[in-house]
C-alpha cells in the first residue's frame, strides 16, 4: 500500500518515537532512518548489488533492526542467523547463502569466538566482515563501518527481502528464499505490514509493538518490521523476563506483541501481586504461535488480557490460518480458518484431497508471488508439493465450518519453548561419533518448555554406556551443535528396528508421555 512503509512515515514524522532498544535507548524515526541509510549506503560502496545476501549475527538490538531497513530498501536478501549456532553451522549458513557481509555481534566472549571461528572457516573477506558493539580481530568496527557513509536515502532503491535458515530434516538448514519483488520499497513493504489488519490492527493509532523473542526467529522479525511499516513504536528486549514485559506494557502502552505459549506460562506462574501491579489493559493483539497452547493457558490468558490473544498456523515457508478469541472460545483447540490469500486442503499419503473431518497431511497455498524454494535443493522443493500446495509434515483435519484442528505436529520434530528443534541434525552428528553404533534423538515432557531433549543410544560393541559416555557424547555435541539441540539425558539400549530397518521411534517415546498430553 502506497501510503505504508517505514520510510515514508520517517518522512513525514521524523521526530515520532520509532524505537526503543534493549539498553533503553529512544530512536526516532529520523534517527532509524538516518542508520538504515549510512549502512545502505556503505554496503552498496562494496559493490553489493540487488540479489546479494548480508548476513547477521547479532542479540536483538538496533542495530540489527537498522540493517534491516537498509536491506529492504536497497534490493537485498537478509539472512538473520541464530546466535545460538556452532561455528560450524554458522559457517555452513555462511558459505550456503553466499553472503557478501557479515555482521557479527562481539556481545560474550562465546559469542565473538563462534563468529571468528565461522569466518574463518570459510575464508570470508575481513573487508565484508562488519562486528556491531565491540571489538572482534578481523572485522570492521560498525562505527567505522558506516562513519563515512551518507545518511541520506541510497540512489538505487528496491525492495529486498529476508532469507531465512530452517533446519531440514536432511540435517542441513536451507535458506527459504523467495524471488525478490519489484517495484518500490515503501509499496511492497507495506503490503507485507498488513498482516496486522488480520487481527484489525490499523496504521499509527497509537499502536506499540513489544518484542521479546530473538529477531532471528522468522515470523518475530515478521511481526516487529511490519509494526514499523505500518507507522507504530516497536519495543525491543534483548532477554525475555515476565515481569519486565509486564512493566514495559504498562510504560509505553503496549498493544501487539508475538509471543509463544511458553511465555504465556512463564507470566501466569508470576504471583498475583506482582501481576496485578502492571496494566495491561492497553493489548489489542497479543498473537500467539510456534507450538500447541494448551487451553487452560489460553483461556487464563483471555481472562487477564481480555480478548486480545490471536493465534495463527503457519511455517518458515508460509502459511496459514489465524483464529481471533472470540472464534477460538467457539471452537476451543482449533488454529483457525486460512487467511486472505490463502488455502488450507487436507490429503492422504496417496495425495487424494480428504473431507471435512478426515484426518490427514495438511497442506497449505499462498499467492504466486509468495510461492518458495529451497535454496540449492530442488528436490526437498518438490517432495513437500501438491501441485502448488505445500506441507510442513503436520497432521489435522477441518471441521465443517473450515476451522482447521491439528493432530500431530511433525511427530519426530521436538518442539522446546516454542523452538522447533529437528531430530535427524543432532542424530548425524551423535552417529559421527567412534563409540555409536545407532541412535534416535526425540522429545520427552519438560514442565517448563514443553519438551526436552533425548537421546536413545546403541553403543558400539564393547563399549558400556554409562555416565561417562553420557558426558563425553555431551562434550562432543557441544563442539558441532547449538547448546539448546544437546541431549539433555540418554537412555542406552539396542534400538527397535524392524526387518527392514525401520527405527520404530514410537517404542522408545512414547513411555514417556504415558498418561499426559502430548500435543504433537
Amino acid at each position: 500500500m502506497s501510503d505504508l512503509g517505514f520510510w515514508q512515515f520517517a518522512t513525514k514524522d521524523p521526530s515520532k518515537l520509532a524505537l526503543v532498544d534493549p539498553s533503553g535507548k529512544e530512536w526516532s524515526r529520523g534517527d532509524l532512518h538516518a542508520e538504515c541509510n549510512r549502512i545502505a549506503n556503505q554496503l552498496y560502496s562494496m559493490g553489493l548489488r540487488r540479489n546479494d545476501v548480508v548476513a547477521t549475527m547479532s542479540p536483538n538490538s538496533g542495530e540489527f533492526i537498522a540493517i534491516y531497513l537498509a536491506c529492504a530498501q536497497s534490493g537485498y536478501y537478509m539472512v538473520p542467523i541464530n546466535w545460538h549456532l556452532a561455528g560450524p553451522e554458522v559457517a555452513y549458513i555462511l558459505e550456503d547463502s553466499g553472503a557478501k557481509a557479515f555482521f557479527a555481534s562481539s556481545s560474550s566472549s562465546e559469542l565473538a569466538e563462534v563468529c571468528k571461528k565461522a569466518v574463518a572457516a570459510v575464508g570470508f573477506p575481513s573487508e565484508g566482515s562488519v562486528c556491531v558493539g565491540g571489538k572482534l580481530e578481523n572485522f570492521t568496527p560498525y562505527a567505522d563501518f558506516i562513519a563515512d557513509a551518507s545518511p541520506e536515502p541510497p540512489a538505487e532503491r528496491s525492495p529486498g527481502n529476508v532469507m531465512n535458515y530452517t533446519s531440514g530434516t536432511t540435517g542441513k538448514p536451507k535458506g527459504v528464499r523467495r524471488k525478490l519483488p519489484e517495484g518500490e520499497p515503501n509499496e511492497i513493504c507495506g503490503m507485507y505490514a498488513m498482516v496486522y489488519f488480520l487481527y484489525g490492527i490499523q496504521p499509527e493509532d497509537d499502536n506499540v509493538h513489544i518484542c521479546g523473542s530473538p529477531l532471528y526467529h522468522t515470523a518475530v522479525l515478521i511481526y516487529t518490521q511490519a509494526a514499523l511499516h505500518m507507522g507504530h513504536s516497536a519495543v525491543i528486549m534483548e532477554k525475555w523476563l515476565p515481569e519486565e514485559m509486564l512493566r514495559l506494557i504498562e510504560k509505553y502502552k503496549v498493544t501487539t506483541s508475538h509471543m509463544v505459549p511458553t511465555q504465556f506460562s512463564r507470566l501466569l506462574q508470576l504471583p498475583d501481586d506482582v501481576r496485578a501491579k502492571y496494566d495491561c489493559s492497553s493489548t489489542r493483539a497479543m498473537v500467539h504461535a510456534a507450538a500447541p497452547c494448551p487451553p487452560h493457558i489460553k483461556r487464563a490468558m483471555i481472562d487477564w488480557w481480555g480478548m486480545s490473544i490471536f493465534e495463527y498456523y503457519a511455517a518458515t515457508e508460509g502459511g496459514g490460518t489465524v483464529v481471533s478469541p472470540q472464534e477460538w472460545l467457539q471452537y476451543p483447540g482449533t488454529v483457525g480458518k486460512a487467511w486472505p490469500g490463502a488455502e488450507v486442503k487436507i490429503f492422504d499419503d496417496d495425495d487424494k484431497q480428504l473431507p471435512a473431518n478426515e484426518q490427514g497431511n495438511v497442506y497449505m497455498l499462498l499467492p504466486e508471488n509468495q510461492r518458495f524454494e529451497y535454496k540449492g535443493d530442488a528436490e526437498k522443493t518438490k517432495k513437500n508439493r501438491i501441485g502448488d500446495y505445500f506441507t510442513v509434515g503436520d497432521v489435522g483435519y477441518l471441521n465443517d465450518e473450515g476451522y482447521l484442528f491439528l493432530c500431530d505436529r511433525k511427530i519426530d520434530m521436538i518442539i522446546s519453548g516454542g523452538a522447533n528443534i529437528y531430530p535427524a541434525e543432532i542424530e548425524n552428528v551423535l552417529m559421527q561419533h567412534e563409540k555409536v553404533a545407532d541412535c534416535a534423538v526425540f522429545g520427552i515432557p519438560n514442565e517448563d518448555w514443553g519438551e526436552e531433549i533425548k537421546a536413545a543410544v546403541e553403543p558400539r560393541e564393547g563399549v558400556e554406556g554409562n555416565d561417562s559416555l553420557a558426558d563425553e557424547l555431551t562434550a562432543f555435541c557441544l563442539e558441532q551443535l547449538a547448546k539448546m539441540k544437546v541431549p539433555r539425558s540418554y537412555d542406552f539400549a539396542v534400538l527397535p528396528r524392524d526387518p527392514n530397518g525401520k527405527l520404530k521411534k514410537r517404542l522408545l517415546r512414547d513411555p514417556y508421555w504415558e498418561g499426559k498430553d502430548r500435543q504433537v
